[in-house]
């Protein structure tokens, strides 16, 4: 008999919100402020990659070369601060179907939730804080951790159990995510992941790029 789950993992954009390109603003403003550029990050990106390898390949595309320690700090610190004012400014801003409903009655059902995202984790807090998610979640794994999906989720994975101070089998994971790269890096983990077909992937995709189970969204009735 397969032991219950503990601890759920869901990744943020697609999945518990979208932006609606309020990301994309934010590369775009600080890129303009400090060089006077036109940087689309859509152009130089894919879906589920994380924020430090989106800043320097976007860096590299539209300045011609990598930029310094100092420019690669300041750039990032940019981006957050006008992330802070594009989230708030963004009018197709959401969260998606069954997500308010849902992430109470877990807590209140006892499971551990944390995140794995691309975002660097103060972008994570950024974008949620908006909708007043932010209090759900006690721990993650971001982008700030590992530029590589599966390692960030390791890493989510670690901060569980020091948060619940036992040890928790791989087993006892589930992840949630919107894209192939969210199901591919949960399943190099060792855990099982739920695609949730609530952004750009049809329940089609997400099921043959090999997830455990496939929802519409989260209204649907949870694999637990």
């Amino acid at each position: 008999m397969p032991e219950a789950k503990i601890a759920l993992l869901f990744d943020i954009d697609g999945t518990l919100i979208i932006t609606d390109g309020a990301g994309a603003v934010s590369w775009k403003r600080a890129f303009d402020e400090l060089y006077g550029v036109e940087a689309d990050i859509s152009s130089y990106s894919d879906t589920g990659m994380t924020d430090p390898v989106v800043a320097r390949r976007t860096f590299l595309a539209v300045i011609g070369r990598d930029p310094t320690p100092t420019e690669f700090t300041r750039l990032i610190e940019r981006r957050m601060y006008y992330l802070q004012e594009s989230i708030q400014e963004s009018a197709g801003y959401k969260v998606l179907p069954g997500v308010t409903e849902l992430l109470p009655t877990l807590i209140e059902q006892g499971y551990l939730l944390g995140l794995t995202t691309g975002n660097l984790e103060a972008a994570a807090h950024i974008k949620l804080h908006r909708a007043h998610l932010n209090h759900f979640f006690s721990f993650g794994g971001y982008g700030s951790d590992s530029s590589s999906r599966t390692e960030l989720t390791k890493v989510a994975m670690k901060r569980a159990r020091v948060v619940s101070g036992a040890d928790i089998a791989p087993s006892q994971f589930l992840a949630f995510g919107d894209t192939p790269s969210d199901v591919m890096a949960a399943h190099e983990s060792g855990i099982e992941c739920v695609g949730v077909a609530s952004h750009k992937f049809s329940v089609a995709q997400l099921k043959a790029s090999g997830a455990d189970y496939v929802l519409d969204s989260l209204v649907d009735p949870l694999p637990l």
